[in-house]
């Protein structure tokens, strides 16, 4: 037989993820979520969270995706008041004497 087909697969071993923090706790996660509910300081800490160094990867990769999120959200949002005030644009809705 062929000295090759005996001889078992070797994989090389493969580092794990260099980039992987500790665990948050359920405190942390707590804590967490009560700052991002309070308005005005949800939005400084998550721009902290998702850009300054030292930051758990699991709460920065949080705090950026929350950002992506609200930009979406907020897009969405002028979009569809902007297409609103052109459907009541077109329609004459918007015409100055209607409502007074």
């Amino acid at each position: 037989m062929n000295n090759e087909m005996m001889t078992p697969n070797t994989v090389p071993y493969q580092t794990p993820y260099s980039q992987q923090g500790p665990i948050m706790t359920v405190k942390d996660w707590i804590l967490t979520f009560i700052i991002s509910i309070i308005p005005l300081v949800n939005i400084i800490m998550l721009f902290v969270w998702a850009f300054v160094d030292g930051t758990n990867p699991n709460k920065r990769n949080y705090a950026r995706a929350s950002l992506i999120m609200a930009a979406i959200v907020i897009v969405l949002y002028i979009l569809i008041i902007a297409v609103i005030f052109a459907l009541f644009g077109a329609a004459g809705g918007f015409s100055g004497n209607q409502f007074f």
